[in-house]
């Protein structure tokens, strides 16, 4: 007598979605004064004056007014965050992941932040990440892969940078800063980027528990990717390799065909190699369909927020989904012919794209892809 084995299916791994976002600019508090900037690509690079300038090559950069101690621009992006997500006030175990840059008062900001966060509900920062432009992407990932782990229902990730004299001099004195005061992606004459004040904080939640509480999801981490070429110590590989395997990698692992995707928003600092490796890494994953894929460089309006840039853009990115405004491309003066992108320029573009990736590259050689989907 033959026994009927009943097999049953095992539910399906929780998938994150953003539930708040909170975000400072060099266009002030809150996301709609940024996302107006991007999509109508207004750059906000100005004159320095919070510093003496006067010795070095290059004097703009995009700053936030009256910008207040780094410490509390986060927490003012996280407190949004968190009211916008309906977190409760009372004590809770959400992990807060921070990228920051790597300096003596690294400890002491982190620190700040963790005594602030809570009267948000939070323990206190879990972990910094100082890796570079990929700090707060690479928690981003992290963040996402606990939730998949299902070791927690959500989590926050927040970042922060300002621009301070001893970064603005090592950049300018390396040459990376843009000669003529414009952050230039992609364009014929760019030279160099500029840097970028920010803050931001998001919410990333398994959707399963976004649902229980009615939370409603603002858009989905459809996939991410992280790779390192380890080419040079500052310098892209010239073919992009590594963007690729990233951008392969964040693909893959959200089941979305390269055609499925409907906006890049690349990591276009402006600099001669690094836009030109970028552009022939999106070739080698996208192919023919490069050739009607909107992209732009969000960085060309608020500048490079360096550790702080990847949160900056995600969020640009997740605003863009919704908005059917894609961020432009500014500062173009021209076609690059071994660029060959189709970018977002003047007079934006209303589109509304299901999929979006926001794409982040750091010296040393690091990569990493995050795929957003429309909520």
């Amino acid at each position: 007598m033959s026994t009927a084995v009943r097999r049953t299916s095992a539910p399906p791994a929780p998938r994150p979605v953003f539930t708040g976002l909170g975000v400072l600019s060099a266009f002030g508090p809150g996301l709609a004064p940024l996302a107006a900037a991007t999509a109508q690509g207004t750059a906000g690079f100005t004159e320095v004056t919070r510093f003496d300038v006067r010795g070095r090559n290059t004097r703009r950069a995009a700053l936030l007014p009256d910008a207040p101690p780094l410490a509390r621009a986060v927490l003012a992006a996280l407190a949004d965050a968190c009211h916008q997500a309906g977190l409760p006030a009372g004590p809770g175990d959400t992990p807060l992941l921070l990228a920051l840059h790597s300096d003596l008062r690294t400890g002491e900001v982190a620190e700040a932040v963790t005594r602030g966060s809570a009267a948000l509900g939070l323990p206190g920062v879990s972990r910094v990440y100082t890796g570079a432009c990929v700090a707060a992407s690479t928690a981003v990932a992290d963040a996402a892969a606990l939730l998949a782990a299902g070791r927690h229902p959500r989590v926050v990730v927040a970042a922060g940078h300002l621009v301070e004299p001893g970064v603005f001099a090592a950049f300018d004195a390396g040459r990376a800063l843009s000669r003529d005061g414009e952050l230039r992606p992609f364009s014929s004459g760019r030279s160099g980027t500029l840097l970028g004040d920010a803050a931001a904080a998001v919410v990333i939640e398994a959707d399963t528990a976004a649902a229980r509480r009615g939370a409603p999801p603002l858009a989905r981490l459809a996939g991410w990717g992280r790779s390192g070429d380890a080419h040079h110590v500052c310098r892209p590989r010239p073919d992009g390799e590594g963007v690729a395997r990233a951008v392969r990698s964040a693909l893959a692992r959200a089941g979305v065909a390269p055609g499925e995707v409907g906006y890049i928003n690349a990591n276009g600092t402006g600099s001669p190699l690094s836009d030109l490796a970028e552009a022939r890494a999106l070739r080698d994953v996208f192919g023919q369909a490069l050739e009607a894929l909107p992209v732009s460089s969000s960085k060309s309006v608020h500048g490079h927020a360096l550790e702080a840039s990847a949160l900056l853009e995600l969020v640009v990115t997740i605003a863009a989904l919704d908005s059917e405004r894609l961020p432009v491309n500014a500062g173009w003066l021209g076609p690059d012919p071994e660029i060959g992108l189709n970018l977002v320029l003047a007079g934006g573009r209303r589109e509304q794209p299901r999929y979006a990736l926001s794409l982040n590259s750091a010296f040393g050689g690091a990569n990493t892809a995050l795929l957003v989907a429309a909520a």
